[in-house]
C-alpha cells in the first residue's frame, strides 16, 4: 500500500472495496498553503452511506466474536504501519490540513499510540460475577459491543482524530463507518489501507468522504442499525446531531467546543508560563479545541509575560508546512482566517494593544501572524469565542477567586491551563475550574492513556483511557441461580 498523495486511493472505501459515488460526484482538495486544488475524492452520498452502514452491520457478528487478542494483534499492526510510513502520511497531513511537518509527524505519532493503547485494552472489556446481597441468586455482568458505530472527525487532526475514535470501537468488537471532514479526505482514506493492510475484515472500517454532511449523516442515523455516534467538532453542530440522534435514541460521544483559560499567577515561572504558552496557542496554529484561548496573568507580572510571549510569538517562522524551517502553516481556510481577523478587529475597537502579529501577510494562502494583544477588557469576543487562530488576547487579575471566576465565565468546559510555583494553590485550583482536564505548568494535556473529554458545552463521554472502550461498550446484567 502507498500513503503519499500520488499513491493513496481516491475513492470511497465499503465493504473492503475501493469504489465512486453512486452519482459518480467528487470532491476537490484544497492545499491551505497555496489555495490550490491537491486531488479529487468520491463525494458519498445518501446511498453510499447506507451501503455503507449495511456493510459495517454485515461484518458486526463476526468480528464481535472474534477473540479480542486477535482483534488487540490487528490493531498493534495498524500502529506499526502508521509508525513504519509516518513521514509519508505527515506529508499528506501538512498537504490537506496546512500544519508544518514537525507537527504533523508529532500527530501521526499520536494517531498510531492510540492504536497501541488500544491493542492493549482490547482484552481488558471484562465483567464482573457476583452474588446479590440476598443470596438469592448471582448476578453476572457482560460487557458487549455496541454494534455499528458512525464517526465524524474534523479536518485540525485528520489521522489522531480517527485513530482516537476508531481505536476503541475495534477493540470491543464494533464496526464503524467513518465520515471525514470535507478539507481533509485524504489522511482518512490513508487510514483506511493502513486498517486494510493491517487484517482488518472487509466491512468493518468503512470510509466514506463527502461534502454532503448534513444529509449523509442524517441518513445514516435514521437507520435504527446504528447504535452509536461519536463526534469531534463544534458545540452547534454537536447540538443539531444529538437532537437527531435522540430519535433514535443513539448513543453519542461529542468532543466539542473549547474556550481554554491560561492562568498564569505572580510566582509562576515565567520561562516555563512562556514556553507553555507558546505550546498551548500554536498548537496547530490554535486550530485546535485545546488551544489555549484567554490569557489572565496576575497584576504584578501581566506586563512582563505580555512582553517576553510577543517576542516569541514574533519569531515564529511561518509559511508552507513542507517548506524547511516552518514553525506555523496557514490556518485551514479562507473562513477561518477572516474570523480571526474580525476578532482581532474587535479588540482593536476596545482599545487592545497588539503587541505582535495582528495582519495577515500579503501572499497566497490562508495565514495569519500569531498575533499577541494586551490590555483588552474581557468583554471582548476573544474572551467568549473559541478563536481557532494564533491570537492570544491578554487580561490581567488581581486574586485567585477573580482567577477562578474568569477560567469559569463561559458556557465550554474542556481544558485549562494553571501556572503557579505553589502545587497547593494549582491544585486546589484546578479542583474549582469547570473543566475536564487541566494542565499545571504545561502547555499540552492530551495522552491516549488519560480520558479526553469536557465538562459543559464541551462534550459528552470520554475518549482514551480505559473509559474510551467502555464508550462502546454495553453493560448486560443476567441474574443467574445455579
Amino acid at each position: 500500500m502507498g500513503y503519499s498523495l500520488a499513491a493513496v486511493l481516491k475513492g470511497l472505501y465499503i465493504r473492503g472495496v475501493w469504489r465512486p459515488a453512486h452519482d459518480g460526484a467528487r470532491l476537490s482538495v484544497i492545499d491551505p498553503a497555496t489555495e490550490q486544488t491537491i486531488a479529487e475524492v468520491a463525494d458519498a452520498g445518501e446511498s453510499d452511506a447506507l451501503d455503507a452502514v449495511d456493510a459495517a452491520a454485515a461484518a458486526g457478528p463476526a468480528w464481535a466474536a472474534r477473540p479480542p487478542r486477535e482483534r488487540g494483534e490487528i490493531l498493534r499492526r495498524a500502529f506499526e504501519l502508521i509508525i513504519r510510513h509516518r513521514d509519508a502520511i505527515a506529508r499528506l497531513i501538512t498537504l490537506e490540513s496546512g500544519k508544518a511537518l514537525a507537527e504533523a509527524r508529532g500527530e501521526a505519532t499520536y494517531a498510531a499510540e492510540f492504536l497501541r493503547w488500544y491493542s492493549e485494552e482490547a482484552v481488558r472489556a471484562q465483567g464482573e460475577i457476583g452474588t446479590a446481597p440476598s443470596g438469592a441468586n448471582r448476578m453476572i455482568i457482560l460487557r458487549q459491543p455496541v454494534g455499528v458505530c458512525v464517526f465524524i472527525t474534523p479536518w485540525n487532526f485528520p489521522a489522531a482524530m480517527a485513530t482516537r475514535k476508531i481505536g476503541p470501537a475495534l477493540a470491543a468488537g464494533c464496526t464503524v463507518v467513518l465520515k471525514p471532514a470535507k478539507e481533509t479526505p485524504l489522511t482518512a482514506l490513508a487510514m483506511a489501507s493502513v486498517f486494510e493492510e493491517a487484517g482488518v475484515p472487509p466491512g468493518v472500517v468503512n470510509v466514506v468522504p463527502s461534502r454532503r454532511s448534513s444529509k449523509i449523516v442524517a441518513a445514516m442515523l435514521r437507520d435504527p442499525r446504528v447504535r452509536k455516534l461519536s463526534f469531534t467538532g463544534s458545540t452547534q453542530i454537536g447540538r443539531v446531531l444529538l437532537a437527531q440522534a435522540a430519535e433514535g435514541i443513539v448513543k453519542c460521544s461529542m468532543e466539542l467546543g473549547g474556550n481554554a483559560p491560561f492562568l498564569v499567577f505572580a510566582d509562576a515561572d515565567l520561562d516555563v508560563a512562556v514556553a507553555s504558552a507558546m505550546v498551548a496557542k500554536l498548537r496547530n496554529g490554535g486550530e485546535s479545541c485545546t488551544a489555549a484561548n484567554r490569557f489572565y496573568v496576575q497584576t504584578p507580572v501581566a506586563e512582563e509575560f505580555a512582553r517576553r510571549f510577543a517576542w516569541a510569538m514574533a519569531t515564529v517562522k511561518i509559511g508552507p508546512g513542507l517548506d524547511d524551517g516552518v514553525q506555523m502553516g496557514p490556518l485551514v481556510n479562507a473562513a477561518t482566517r477572516d474570523k480571526v481577523a474580525e476578532l482581532v478587529a474587535d479588540a482593536r475597537d476596545r482599545g487592545g494593544r497588539v503587541l505582535a502579529g495582528g495582519k495577515a501577510p500579503a501572499r497566497a494562502g490562508f495565514f495569519y501572524e500569531p498575533t499577541v494583544i494586551a490590555g483588552l477588557p474581557t468583554g471582548a469576543r476573544a474572551f467568549h469565542e473559541e478563536i481557532f487562530g494564533p491570537v492570544a488576547p491578554i487580561a490581567s487579575f488581581d486574586s485567585v477567586d477573580e482567577a477562578v471566576a474568569l477560567a469559569n465565565d463561559t458556557e465550554f468546559g474542556l481544558v485549562s491551563f494553571v501556572h503557579t510555583r505553589d502545587l497547593a494553590k494549582a491544585l486546589a485550583v484546578a479542583e474549582r475550574i469547570e473543566s475536564g482536564m487541566v494542565g499545571i505548568n504545561r502547555g499540552v494535556v492530551s495522552d491516549p492513556a488519560a480520558p479526553f473529554g469536557g465538562w459543559k458545552q464541551s462534550g459528552i463521554g470520554r475518549e482514551g483511557a480505559h473509559e474510551g472502550l467502555l464508550e462502546y461498550l454495553e453493560t448486560k446484567y443476567i441474574a443467574a441461580s445455579w
